[in-house]
């Protein structure tokens, strides 16, 4: 069952940007409207969630049969975020894990206090599966609430384009379709 911290210690707002590495990079090459647009390196926080880090590494590699390549980019919150991650239905409806249909929610060790961090998309405690976000401010309201296992080591100027496709869709549609072309392990 996963642990929630309730009082953060101050240690944990000094940590470093970049964390030590315990596993390989990610990697997600993207095209919009089927033109390659640049890609996104992401550095995963395995020591801190391991579980959470090791679900969206195989989902990156594919290796369990079913993953994030020829997934979309679903939605589009400026100022917020962009998210991924639906590899069912493409649509933010569904999603899949490499543990089944959901996975308890690991920790909520490290905050939301910057753009670039990766983030587990849920409906609620206890509830990940694949759909993940990239915060592109600091998003502190999601908090105690989503899981952040990773961030952005290379690839922001992709991520901010990506933010540019924001649409007025009630469910934040992006304007144009964004899909994870390739990704794997670097």
């Amino acid at each position: 069952m996963a642990t929630h911290d309730a009082s953060r210690s101050s240690s944990l707002s000094t940590l470093p940007r970049t964390r030590p590495v315990a596993g390989p990079d990610v990697f997600f090459d993207l095209e919009i409207n089927g033109v390659p647009a640049g890609r996104i390196v992401f550095r995963l926080y395995d020591t801190i969630c391991p579980i959470t880090a090791r679900n969206f590494r195989e989902l990156a590699t594919g290796q369990n049969g079913f993953g994030y390549a020829h997934s979309y980019i679903h939605r589009v919150v400026p100022n917020f975020m962009i998210q991924g991650g639906d590899i069912v239905d493409g649509n933010g409806t569904t999603g899949r894990s490499i543990y089944g249909p959901t996975f308890a929610d690991e920790n909520f060790r490290l905050p939301h206090d910057r753009p670039g961090l990766l983030s587990m998309a849920n409906r609620g405690p206890h509830t990940n599966s694949s759909q993940f976000f990239i915060t592109v401010v600091p998003a502190t309201w999601c908090d105690s609430r989503n899981v952040v296992f990773g961030e952005v080591l290379k690839g922001m100027d992709v991520v901010r384009k990506v933010e540019t496709y924001a649409s007025d869709h009630i469910l934040y549609k992006p304007s144009a379709d964004i899909l994870i072309a390739a990704c794997g392990t670097l």
